[in-house]
C-alpha cells in the first residue's frame, strides 16, 4: 500500500535539547520513542537562516547559494521544485497545517497584489488546510471560540500578573490543551479522519520559536541550569571581541523579538535572566513534545502507525542564551543543530539507528522523492537519505556540514552601511568538520575553530601560524564544494544526433 507520509517541523529547536542525545536537563519522550522505532540523525545542520532561507533549504533541496532566498522576504525563484509539487506528482493531495514563510515569486503576480506585502506565503503546490501566520489571527480566533474573550491579540502571551517584557515563569490565560501546538495537532487529526486515500501533510508547529511563554505545567518543569551549560566568553565584551561581525551584531538584538512587549536590547538581560529564559525555552521544547505524542498516539489508534512515513525536523535552531545571543544566524553551532528523526515502517533494518554521518536539510527533499519515486525537476545539492534508513551507508558521502547566513538588509542598508559592503558582500558561508570549524567571510576576516580544544568556539585560530594549513585547507574545500554545487540542471545534458542525452551528477 502506498505510505501516508508526515513531515513535521518544529521553529527553532535545538539538535541537542533531545533526551535521546543526552541532554542534561530537557526531556522529550515522544521524539525518543519516534528514534527508537527509526533513525535518528545527530548530526543534522540547517543550510541557513533565518526562516525563510532556512526552509528554502528544506523544501527545494538546494543550498542558500542556489535558491538565493537571502532573507525574510526574499522570494523563492518560481522556477524551483519543490517537496510540495513532487508529492502532487507522486499522486498526493500535499496539504500544510501552519506556515512556510515562502515568499512569492513578484515577477508572476501584479505588484498590488496583497500576496506581495508579506513573506508569509505558501510554498507552491501545498493545498492549506489551516493556516497560522506570525500575528496567529487564526489561533485567537480559535482560543475566543472556547471562551477567552481578552484572546483578541498576541498580548495573550503576558503571562499572568506580569509586565509586559517582565522575565517570569508565571503561565499566560491560555491552558496546555490550548498552545498553537495543540491547535494545529487537532487540525491535523480531524483533518486525518476525513481520508480514505494515503496523503502527505505538513505540519509547521511555531513553537518551540519565542515569545518565550509556556502554560503549566510547562513553565517550571526545567529548573534555571548554571554557568557550565552555556557556550560563551566570559563576558559580552570579549564576545563581541572575537570577530567584527559580531560587534555589529550583538548590540542590535532587541528584547522584543523574544519576550512579548519588552522594550531594549537583550544586552541588558544579566546571565541569571538568560538561565530563566533558557528554563522557558526548555518546558516549550516538552510542551510541543507532548502535542507531538499526541499525533503518534492518534495514528496508532486509527491503525495508520504502520502505514505512515514520519520526518521530524526543525527549519534552524536557537542560541538560548549561548554567546550572550538569542534567535539564530551568524555562525554558532547554536543556530544551525537542528533534530532530524524518520521513522519509515517498511525499512525495518534501520530502525533504532543513529547516524553520525553529517546529514543537512537540503537532504529532505531528496529523500522523499526517492521514497515517492518522482524525479526532480531541475538540479539538487542533498541527497537521498534512504540508503541510512535501510540500515546502509551510502558509499559516498559529505565530511562536513554546510551552510551560509546572509546578513544583508535590502529594506534599511544597516549592515551594507555599517561594514561599507555592497549587499552582495554581505554573507558568510561555515564548514564545520569532525575536528575543525572554518567560517569565511566574504570580504571580513575568516575564523577557525579547533572543536577538539575549544568545543564552544571561543578561540579563533585562523591566524595562528601552527593552524594555516588547516585554514587554506577548508578554504580549499569550501571553493570545491561551490564550483560542485553550481546549478546542474541542464549541465549534464547534451544534445547528440540521437537527441538528448542526460546523466546522473
Amino acid at each position: 500500500m502506498k505510505p501516508n507520509v508526515l513531515l513535521i517541523t518544529a521553529d527553532q529547536w535545538r539538535g541537542d535539547s533531545l533526551s535521546a542525545v543526552g541532554h542534561p536537563v530537557v526531556r522529550t519522550p515522544h521524539v525518543d520513542a519516534l528514534a527508537a522505532e527509526g533513525v535518528l540523525f545527530e548530526r543534522h545542520y540547517a543550510s541557513a537562516a533565518p526562516c525563510s532561507p532556512a526552509r528554502a533549504g528544506l523544501y527545494t533541496g538546494l543550498y542558500q547559494m542556489n535558491h538565493r532566498v537571502c532573507r525574510n522576504g526574499t522570494p523563492l525563484d518560481a522556477r524551483f521544485d519543490t517537496v510540495a509539487l513532487a508529492a502532487r506528482r507522486a499522486g498526493y493531495d500535499a496539504t500544510l497545517f501552519g506556515y512556510t514563510d515562502t515568499a512569492p515569486d513578484p515577477r508572476r503576480l501584479d505588484r498590488h497584489d496583497p500576496h506581495l506585502t508579506s513573506y508569509e506565503g505558501v510554498l507552491p503546490g501545498f493545498t492549506v488546510r489551516q493556516l497560522l501566520t506570525e500575528d496567529e489571527k487564526q489561533w485567537l480566533s480559535w482560543l475566543r471560540a472556547r471562551g477567552h474573550q481578552e484572546a483578541t491579540s498576541r498580548d495573550v502571551h503576558l503571562p499572568r500578573g506580569a509586565k509586559p517584557g517582565e522575565i517570569t515563569r508565571n503561565p499566560p490565560a491560555y491552558s496546555a490543551d490550548e498552545t498553537q501546538s495543540a491547535f494545529l495537532a487537532g487540525e491535523l487529526l480531524r483533518w486525518m479522519g476525513e481520508q480514505d486515500r494515503p496523503w502527505f501533510a505538513h505540519v509547521s508547529f511555531i513553537r518551540p520559536h519565542p515569545p518565550f511563554v509556556v502554560p503549566e505545567p510547562y513553565n517550571r518543569l526545567y529548573a534555571p541550569q548554571g554557568e557550565e551549560a552555556f557556550h560563551r566568553a566570559p563576558d559580552r565584551e570579549q564576545e563581541m571581541a572575537l570577530h567584527p561581525f559580531l560587534a555589529f551584531d550583538l548590540p542590535r538584538q532587541g528584547q522584543a523579538s523574544f519576550l512579548h512587549g519588552a522594550t531594549g536590547p537583550v544586552s541588558d538581560w544579566t546571565a541569571a535572566d538568560i538561565a530563566e529564559i533558557r528554563a522557558i525555552y526548555h518546558g516549550m521544547i516538552t510542551e510541543t513534545d507532548d502535542q507531538l505524542g499526541r499525533i503518534f498516539a492518534h495514528l496508532k489508534a486509527i491503525g495508520q502507525w504502520e502505514n505512515t512515513i514520519i520526518v521530524f525536523t526543525s527549519d534552524h535552531a536557537e542560541m538560548a542564551g549561548d554567546h550572550w545571543s538569542f534567535g539564530k544566524g551568524g555562525f554558532f553551532e547554536g543556530s544551525y543543530h537542528i533534530p532530524l528523526v524518520i521513522r519509515d515502517p517498511r525499512q525495518k533494518a534501520g530502525h533504532g539507528r543513529r547516524v553520525r554521518h553529517f546529514t543537512s536539510a537540503a537532504d529532505i527533499f531528496p529523500t522523499l522523492a526517492e521514497i515517492w519515486g518522482v524525479t526532480p525537476a531541475n538540479g539538487l545539492d542533498g541527497g537521498s537519505l534512504l540508503p541510512f534508513l535501510r540500515g546502509e551507508t551510502p558509499a559516498r558521502w559529505r565530511d562536513e556540514a554546510f551552510f551560509e547566513f546572509d546578513f544583508r538588509d535590502v529594506e534599511t542598508g544597516a549592515a551594507e552601511a555599517h561594514f561599507g559592503l555592497p549587499p552582495t558582500a554581505c554573507n558568510l558561508s561555515v564548514l564545520r568538520g569532525e575536528r575543525y570549524k572554518y567560517v569565511h567571510f566574504n570580504r571580513l576576516s575568516p575564523l577557525l575553530f579547533d572543536l577538539a580544544s575549544d568545543p564552544s568556539e571561543r578561540v579563533n585560530r585562523a591566524e595562528d601560524p601552527a593552524y594555516l594549513p588547516i585554514r587554506l585547507a577548508f578554504a580549499e574545500k569550501l571553493l570545491s564544494l561551490r564550483a560542485t554545487h553550481l546549478d546542474q540542471t541542464l549541465a549534464l545534458t547534451t544534445l547528440t544526433v540521437n537527441g538528448p542525452l542526460s546523466k546522473a551528477g
